[in-house]
């Protein structure tokens, strides 16, 4: 399988190597407090980029380095000339280090401190969290639970320092309560955890201020992920030569539709057509062809009644399309197994991802795409859905090494895992939660394949269309009422730049 160039791509790091990273700073002679200073000045400007109008601020500071940079920033909002409220959750007679710098540094400015205590009121226009930061690793509890607790109620802006305080940032899970945030200031890297799983329902917009971190700091720590970014679909996405044909651009055979199921079958062609394949096909139940017909007449459509007529049909195509409305029951079973039983790469998604959970659970290959939605990875990995979203990273990884090929695990921050590593996709939206969706991303999966030829280029770029043609759909008509079946004509534009 080719492996494709990540140099383009956003680097995302766990927090223990963003910790190394600022040590190497420090080490190679920036003194820590002013690296604190250079982070506290970074989320004054995005403050104030984002509420220039705004004439107060109150500033909640725990006892760490994220509390420090929460001070800093109240003594330069103090010396702007606005109003500010800094609350602290350590005593700062109790604070050591650079934190207790950074809160004197705030007192001889003239800012006033008030101790956490229940009941307190928020008083600012705009509230920033610099409580915990990205140390956290489990549910927050105590006063740090009721000081997020009067965050989420005061239903003002919210600027996050680093991190939401109770998401973990290495996964992107929340245990128990975190801030929610209208903007995320993170420094020196990025971090994978902001980007998947609860973390978009918290960190609101996210600017990354690298600090001014020099790249030889980076050269020997690997980026435990990277994020995709649009500005690879013109790279992709070239125009055509004039002499190409149908010939050129690949034949998809979509695999599925069980007796009473025809719809999800039928979606997933319509995708491929509209991504580009020069040949569609459809092996499906034959109570569908007509329908098939009507709808997509464009599409060769196969009456398929079991598993002999199925295994004619793989040696014609480029890319086999497996699992929409495909069942679990023995028409399903014959159809995917006579797709397991050829060599041409597939895309398994929906019952043919659970057949291969329940019947064929130790096969593995490299030249194909599954997209399990979290309930299917868990079910493929054996576990509950509950330890996949615990830590959506780690899941993706692990069915990847476990089944090879390349893994999209599905949802907010859906995760491409394949040998170049892991890639997040930070697009998409909740009017995606409708039927369908999964069918047609698989569709798109089977086009991008059979014209490019490769796996895990064609997962990445698929999984980007899709969640773009999502957003621009919901950018027009809102996200209320999107269809699976509105997403093939915008993602039709986004290919044609």
């Amino acid at each position: 399988m080719t492996v494709p160039n990540t140099s383009m791509l956003r680097p995302l790091y766990k927090a223990a190597q963003v910790r190394e990273l600022d040590r190497r700073t420090i080490a190679g002679g920036i003194d820590g407090f002013a690296l604190m200073q250079r982070a506290a000045s970074s989320a004054w400007h995005s403050f104030r980029s984002r509420w220039p109008q705004a004439r107060s601020i109150s500033v909640l500071c725990g006892s760490g380095n994220n509390g420090g940079d929460g001070h800093v920033l109240a003594a330069l909002a103090m010396q702007s000339g606005l109003k500010v409220q800094r609350i602290t959750l350590k005593p700062v007679e109790e604070l050591s280090g650079d934190a207790a710098r950074a809160a004197e540094l705030a007192t001889s400015a003239g800012v006033g401190c008030e101790d956490w205590h229940a009941g307190i009121e928020l008083s600012g226009e705009v509230i920033v969290d610099a409580l915990l930061g990205t140390g956290l690793t489990g549910e927050v509890e105590g006063r740090f639970k009721r000081a997020i607790e009067t965050i989420n109620a005061a239903g003002q802006p919210v600027l996050a320092i680093d991190t939401p305080s109770g998401l973990v940032v290495d996964t992107g899970a929340v245990p128990g309560i975190a801030v929610k945030a209208t903007c995320t200031v993170t420094f020196i890297g990025d971090k994978v955890g902001l980007h998947t799983g609860d973390a978009p329902a918290y960190t609101g917009e996210i600017d990354f201020r690298p600090l001014g971190v020099k790249a030889q700091a980076y050269f020997d720590i690997p980026p435990t992920a990277w994020r995709l970014d649009d500005s690879l679909l013109a790279e992709a996405f070239a125009p055509r030569l004039r002499t190409n044909h149908k010939g050129d651009m690949g034949h998809v055979l979509v695999m599925g539709g069980a007796p009473g199921f025809g719809g999800a079958a039928l979606l997933a062609c319509q995708a491929a057509a509209r991504l580009g394949a020069g040949k569609v096909s459809l092996a499906t139940a034959p109570e569908h062809i007509a329908a098939s017909l009507v709808r997509c007449p464009e599409v060769m459509a196969h009456s398929v009644r079991g598993g002999a007529e199925a295994a004619e049909l793989p040696s014609n195509a480029d890319v086999l399309v497996v699992g929409p409305g495909l069942g679990q029951a023995a028409w399903g079973q014959a159809v995917l197994q006579s797709a397991l039983q050829s060599d041409t790469p597939l895309v398994v998604d929906a019952d043919g991802l659970n057949l291969l959970a329940r019947q064929w659970p130790e096969v593995r290959r490299d030249n194909w795409i599954l997209t399990p939605h979290p309930g299917e990875a868990a079910r493929l990995l054996n576990c509950s859905v509950a330890d996949i979203q615990s830590d959506r990273p780690a899941a993706a990884q692990a069915l990847q090494r476990a089944r090879g090929g390349v893994v999209i695990l599905k949802g907010a921050g859906s995760l491409i895992a394949g040998p170049s590593g892991l890639v997040v996709c930070p697009y998409g939206n909740p009017g995606m939660a409708s039927g369908g969706m999964g069918d047609v991303l698989s569709g798109m999966l089977g086009a991008l394949i059979a014209q490019r030829g490769e796996v895990e280029f064609s997962a990445w770029l698929g999984a980007m269309v899709h969640a773009l043609a999502a957003d621009r759909a919901a950018e027009e008509e809102g996200e209320r009422g999107l269809l699976a079946s509105d997403l093939a004509s915008y993602a039709r534009k986004l290919i044609n730049p």
